[in-house]
C-alpha cells in the first residue's frame, strides 16, 4: 500500500499515528486509552478491543451501551475470523401483535423494538477464544470510569444534551424514569467536563466479567431485565435471554483493484458496500473531486441499497445466497443501468444511526475490527433500574409488511446496520477499517476504501476527507468542505444537492494498516472525540 504520510488536505494537518508494538483506535482517548492498558498487561488485540468497547458504554453512552448488539472480524495468527452477536426479537412478539396495537410501522422508542441485547456475549465469545486476559481484567478500566466518574468529552456532550431534550419531551411514562435517574441524575444532562458516574454501571460490568456474561442471560442480571419487561408488558423475557447465541461467521469479500475488502455476512449490511464496490470496480478513478466519478458513486450506492434493503434479514431466513449478489454478472448487470444521469432507486429512507466503532493491532499482528451500537443514540430509552444497562431497539428496523423478506417474527434477527470492515492483500493483512453510523457506514466504507486505494491517501487523509451521503431517492448530503463547483455539476446530472449544518451525520471511523515493516499506521476521527493511543 502506497501513500503520502505528510499529505493532508483536509479538516486537518495531523499525520496518522505510527507504532509498533501495538495501536487502538477508537472514538474516545479513554477508551483507546483503556485498549492500550490491557495490551501493556500482556493482553493481545482481542482483550484490547474487549477492554475498549466496554469502556466506551461507560465514556460514550451516547452512542452504545451494555444492552447494545456488536459485530467482529478478527485476524488472528494469521486467520480471520467473523463474530456476529446481533440478538433476535422476542419470542412472542410479531408484526400482527404490533400491528393490533394501532402502529402502522415499528415505533422507535419503548418495550417494542427492544432485542436480546448481544454486546455483553460478544465480549464473552472473544475473550474466551481468542484473549490473553480474563474477560474481568479487560472490563476493569470500564468499571473504574463508571464507580469513580470520568469527565465528558466535548462531541459527547453534545449529543448526550440533544437526547436529553428530545426524551423531556418524547416521554412521560413510568418506564422511562431510570434513564433520567440514570444519565441526567441532577435534573439535566452533563456538560463538558463534568464528571458523571455510575454505581449501577460498575456493577453490571463487574457482573459480567466475573460470571463470563452468564448472569447477563441466565442468572440475576437477567432475571432484572425479564422483570423490567413484563412490569410494562414487554415482550422481552428470561427465556428469550437464556436463548441467545453468537456465530462465528466466514466474512465475505470482492477484490478491488488487487484488495481483498471482507465485510460480514448477513444479518449485516456489510453486503451493501461490497455489492457497490463490485460494481464500481469496473471503472476508472483519476481524482476524487472528479463529477463522473462521483455520479458512478452515488448510482453504485443507490443500486447496492435497494438491492440490500429488499433481500437482506435474519440469516437462517434468506432466500438468496448473498455471494450471488458478489459475480462479476451480477456487477455488470447493476452496472449496465448506470446512465449519465440520476435515477431514482425503490429503496427506503435511511434512519440516523447511534454506534461506536474501533480497531485494535497487538505485537503479534493480530488485528480487530470491533463495532457495538444500541442504534439512534442511548436506544429505546429504557434502562434497567439500577444496572446501567440501556436496552437497543434493533427491532425497529423491522418490516411490518408481512410480505417482505425483514418481516417481524418472533426469534429473529433483524437488517442489521452496524459493519466491521477489513482489507488484505495476496492473504497479507493490511488491516481494520470502519466507519459508524446508521446506514452511512457502507457508504463510509466504500469512501474509505477508495480514498485509500484509488486516490493514495493516508488512514488520516482517508477519514479527514469530506464526505457525501445518499439520503433518500435522488436526494444527497454533502460536508462544508465538499467543493462547491462540484456540488453543482452533480445538481445538473439529476442528483438533488445540500449542504449539511454538521457533519454529525457522516459516521465516525477508524483506520489501522500494518505495512510491510511490520508497524502500524492509524487514522481516527476529526468529527468526534477520536484518538490513537500508540504502543
Amino acid at each position: 500500500m502506497t501513500f503520502d504520510a505528510n499529505y493532508n488536505p483536509y479538516h486537518t494537518a495531523r499525520p496518522p499515528v505510527v507504532g509498533q508494538n501495538g495501536m487502538v483506535a477508537t472514538s474516545h482517548p479513554l477508551a483507546a486509552q483503556a485498549g492500550l492498558d490491557v495490551l501493556k498487561a500482556g493482553g493481545n488485540a482481542v482483550d484490547a478491543a474487549v477492554a475498549a468497547a466496554a469502556c466506551l458504554t461507560v465514556v460514550e453512552p451516547t452512542s452504545n451501551g451494555i444492552g447494545g448488539d456488536a459485530f467482529a472480524i478478527v485476524w488472528m495468527n494469521g486467520e480471520m475470523h467473523g463474530l456476529n452477536a446481533s440478538g433476535k426479537s422476542p419470542a412472542g412478539i410479531s408484526a400482527q401483535a404490533v400491528l393490533d396495537k394501532g402502529f402502522a410501522e415499528m415505533p422507535k422508542f419503548g418495550f417494542l423494538p427492544v432485542t436480546v441485547p448481544g454486546a455483553p456475549g460478544a465480549w464473552a465469545a472473544l475473550s474466551g477464544r481468542f484473549g490473553n486476559l480474563a474477560l474481568s481484567q479487560s472490563l476493569s478500566p470500564a468499571v473504574g470510569y463508571a464507580r469513580h466518574g470520568h469527565p465528558v468529552a466535548p462531541v459527547v456532550a453534545k449529543y448526550w444534551q440533544g437526547a436529553y431534550r428530545s426524551y423531556k419531551r418524547l416521554f412521560d411514562g413510568p418506564e422511562f424514569a431510570a434513564w433520567f435517574d440514570t444519565f441526567a441524575p441532577n435534573g439535566n444532562a452533563p456538560e463538558v467536563g463534568e464528571i458523571w458516574k455510575s454505581e449501577g454501571h460498575a456493577n453490571t460490568l463487574e457482573e459480567i466479567g466475573r460470571t463470563n456474561a452468564k448472569s447477563f442471560y441466565n442468572g440475576s442480571l437477567a432475571n432484572e431485565i425479564a422483570e423490567f419487561s413484563a412490569k410494562y408488558g414487554g415482550f422481552l423475557t428470561k427465556e428469550d435471554l437464556e436463548s441467545h447465541v453468537h456465530e462465528w461467521v466466514a466474512p465475505l469479500s470482492v477484490n478491488y483493484r488487487g484488495y481483498d475488502v471482507w465485510e460480514l455476512p448477513p444479518n449485516g449490511q456489510g453486503l451493501v458496500a461490497l455489492i457497490a464496490l463490485n460494481i464500481l470496480k469496473g471503472y476508472e478513478f483519476t481524482h476524487r473531486d472528479d463529477v463522473t466519478g462521483l455520479h458512478r458513486q452515488f448510482e453504485a450506492m443507490k443500486l447496492a441499497f435497494a438491492a440490500g434493503k429488499e433481500f437482506i434479514t435474519d440469516p437462517s431466513r434468506l432466500t438468496i445466497s448473498p455471494n450471488e449478489y458478489l459475480t462479476d454478472a451480477y456487477a455488470d448487470l447493476f452496472r449496465s443501468k448506470i446512465t449519465d444521469t440520476a435515477a431514482e432507486p425503490v429503496a427506503i429512507a435511511p434512519n440516523k444511526g447511534g454506534t461506536v466503532y474501533l480497531c485494535t493491532g497487538d505485537k503479534w499482528g493480530n488485528m480487530v475490527s470491533y463495532i457495538q451500537s444500541n442504534y439512534m443514540g442511548f436506544g429505546s430509552g429504557l434502562v434497567v433500574p439500577g444496572t446501567g444497562i440501556a436496552l437497543q431497539n434493533r427491532g425497529c428496523d423491522f418490516s411490518l409488511d408481512l410480505n417482505h423478506a425483514n418481516v417481524l417474527v418472533g426469534g429473529k434477527r433483524t437488517y442489521h446496520t452496524i459493519i466491521p470492515g477489513f482489507m488484505t492483500k495476496g492473504g497479507r493483512a493490511i488491516g481494520p477499517f470502519g466507519v459508524m453510523g446508521g446506514y452511512m457506514q457502507p457508504q463510509g466504507h466504500v469512501q474509505v476504501v477508495m480514498n485509500t486505494v484509488d486516490y493514495g491517501l493516508n488512514p488520516q487523509a482517508a477519514l479527514d476527507a469530506p464526505r457525501w451521503q445518499w439520503m433518500q431517492g435522488r436526494q444527497f448530503t454533502v460536508e462544508h468542505g465538499f467543493p462547491q463547483h462540484v456540488a453543482k455539476e452533480l445538481a445538473r446530472k439529476g442528483h438533488q444537492m445540500q449542504v449539511a449544518i454538521d457533519s454529525g451525520g457522516f459516521g465516525r471511523g477508524q483506520i489501522i494498516w500494518r505495512n510491510e515493516y511490520g508497524s502500524y499506521v492509524g487514522g481516527t476521527e476529526p468529527r468526534c472525540d477520536g484518538a490513537v493511543a500508540v504502543w
